[in-house]
């Protein structure tokens, strides 16, 4: 197991019920890089791939 693992599977467990929208996720990945910029670029990487999932050219 990966320690991200860990983090995943904890956010799962707490909130797995929740529903949520996307204007909402981004909000929060946008206070977290606000709070934390030294992980920007992987909170980038994460949007971008989620924002492009369905693209047949990505």
């Amino acid at each position: 197991m990966y320690f991200t693992d860990r983090g995943i599977e904890e956010l799962e467990r707490r909130r797995g019920e929740e529903e949520v929208t996307l204007a909402w996720l981004a909000e929060q990945l946008q206070v977290f890089t606000d709070t934390h910029p030294e992980f920007e670029t992987a909170v980038e990487r994460l949007a971008t791939w989620l924002a492009r999932l369905d693209d047949p050219e990505d």
